[in-house]
């Protein structure tokens, strides 16, 4: 699973069993994301939790780097046997942009946070899952 954590909103995205291929879950307020998870847990099997790093250009922590960190800090408390991993998450609003535009949607719809929050968070996770993938082909596999 991973989220685009945000100051309103939450972007969440899962993968399937096989860890192939990202899809969008929800777009959570941020007030009512772990109500959201404590749900969602009990359901399905998670095994990690990628949360975005909000970086800068030059690689230190982003002013937002505060925030998620404090998020990131309350759900390891809260779910202490699930394995949360950062993945630096620069570029992926942008990407998630870009994405909704290339693929043909509207106006209205490219101007939806909510949806460019999903997004994001589809691109962070596909991006953690290639991650992996290219740490086990070099043999560096954790």
């Amino acid at each position: 699973m991973a989220i685009d954590y945000g100051r309103k909103r939450v972007g969440l995205a899962v993968t399937d069993e096989q860890q192939i291929i990202a899809t969008g879950l929800a777009t959570v307020a941020m007030d009512k994301v772990f109500t959201y998870l404590d749900e969602y847990l009990l359901k399905h099997t998670v095994e990690c939790i990628v949360i975005g790093q909000p970086m800068q250009m030059d690689n230190t922590p982003s002013e937002s780097a505060a925030i998620t960190d404090a998020f990131s800090r309350k759900l390891k408390k809260r779910f202490p046997n699930l394995k949360i991993e950062r993945m630096d998450e620069r570029f992926t609003s942008r990407m998630a942009s870009r994405a909704i535009l290339d693929a043909g949607a509207r106006k209205s719809v490219r101007q939806d946070k909510a949806l460019v929050d999903m997004v994001s968070a589809i691109i962070l996770l596909q991006s953690y899952m290639e991650s992996l993938t290219m740490k086990k082909m070099r043999g560096l596999d954790t």
